[in-house]
């Protein structure tokens, strides 16, 4: 599929942009992910690439855009709505181009946390997504639980609303999602499991030397996503 910049109206400035998408489509695709960016990153960087690659090695497509910050150049990340806006709109040109194939949202870092605002908000409303367009679950790239240093709980009070399934891949050194409170998190939730990368941080990065698992980390995760699918269902 081709890549077509999706228009973008500005909730709180009606300012217009177009929006950049990618779409990665393997052959015989059997799910389809909304794939949102971190913080830092735009839907270019490497990371992102990687985790497209080997997602589409498993069968499963993927669709990323950016967040109006990110495609001005901007370095504030935008406010709530505009973020859940911006998914709006990527997930609807999203379901207009593929209509066969369970839907899952996803993102890294900041990306899933919006997503799961995304969730826990808008998707009982039929006038956005249709009762015959299911969102199968979601997935969370290294989820942001607490700022670095500030352990708490605080970002994920919301995801108690979302009854759909959701599977997080959280590095064991990432230091924004303490293992002990994502854990006590992940358990209170409907549907919810954790995979912890062995020595892999919040942007993925590993420890060689110590690192057992002769997976790539980008492979580990495809693996285990692809594994969790039939839990959609």
């Amino acid at each position: 599929m081709p890549d077509t910049p999706i228009k973008f109206i500005h909730p709180v400035s009606a300012e217009v942009m177009g929006l950049a998408t990618r779409w990665l489509m393997p052959k015989d695709t059997t799910h389809v992910m909304l794939l949102a960016h971190g913080a830092g990153a735009n839907l270019d960087h490497h990371h992102m690439q990687h985790i497209a690659d080997s997602l589409a090695e498993k069968r499963i497509a993927t669709l990323r855009f950016n967040f109006p910050y990110m495609q001005a150049g901007k370095k504030r990340t935008d406010a709530l709505p505009v973020c859940l806006a911006a998914i709006n709109l990527a997930l609807q040109a999203l379901l207009h181009k593929e209509t066969s194939c369970p839907v899952l949202l996803a993102g890294h870092s900041f990306g899933g946390r919006m997503m799961s605002h995304y969730a826990a908000t808008q998707l009982a409303d039929e006038e956005l997504i249709p009762a015959s367009q299911r969102i199968a679950g979601l997935v969370y790239f290294s989820f942001p639980l607490h700022p670095t240093g500030k352990p708490d709980t605080k970002r994920a009070g919301h995801m108690s609303e979302i009854a759909l399934p959701q599977v997080f891949l959280s590095g064991t050194r990432d230091t924004l999602a303490q293992g002990n409170l994502l854990t006590q998190t992940v358990d209170g939730m409907q549907n919810a499991k954790i995979h912890w990368l062995d020595t892999a941080d919040h942007g993925f990065k590993i420890l060689k030397r110590t690192r057992t698992n002769p997976e790539s980390v980008y492979q580990e995760s495809a693996r285990i996503v692809h594994d969790w699918l039939p839990t959609c269902h």
